[in-house]
């Protein structure tokens, strides 16, 4: 399919609310793999639509170390959120910028796959932080949003 210009912080599409997908066309069938190339172009771990400048409620994500298990989740919803863990993040759309955010350490999200039919994911670790990091975008939110306060200070100081 297509690399896509990844939108960087700054960007205002960047911190919109993305809308729901109600059904699987070939634009969306389209965006998602578009979405794929674009992540493993970029060598990412997840992207969410919005970073490729389409409001629309799907993320990708792919956390194997050899790009085997490549995850689809769209109008994902977290039904289920334990435990905290706090992760060090980085993002494809906020270059050159990493900090400590608090996540779960686990989560339960249902949401549907590529062909549209409902599943879930239970997730720990790497997988519950991506997860939740590209759901975030979704609802126009950054990790240097969430960043622990003295990474913001840190990251506040270089700019």
């Amino acid at each position: 399919m297509a690399v896509r210009p990844v939108h960087l912080i700054g960007d205002d599409i960047l911190r919109e609310v993305s809308s729901e997908v109600n059904e699987l066309t070939p634009e969306v069938s389209a965006l998602i793999e578009d979405m794929f190339d674009t992540m493993y172009d970029k060598d990412g771990v997840g992207l969410a639509a919005p970073q490729v400048g389409v409001l629309r409620r799907i993320i990708v994500i792919d956390t194997s170390p050899k790009k085997k298990n490549p995850i689809v989740l769209i109008n994902p919803e977290v039904v289920l959120q334990e435990g905290e863990q706090i992760t060090s993040e980085g993002c494809l759309s906020v270059p050159e910028i990493y900090g400590k955010c608090v996540r779960p350490e686990h989560v339960v999200v249902k949401a549907k796959d590529r062909n549209f039919k409902e599943i879930t994911i239970d997730a720990e670790g790497l997988l519950a932080k991506c997860i939740m990091h590209e759901i975030d975008h979704l609802n126009g939110v950054l990790f240097v949003d969430i960043m622990i306060e003295e990474d913001k200070d840190r990251t506040a100081k270089k700019e």
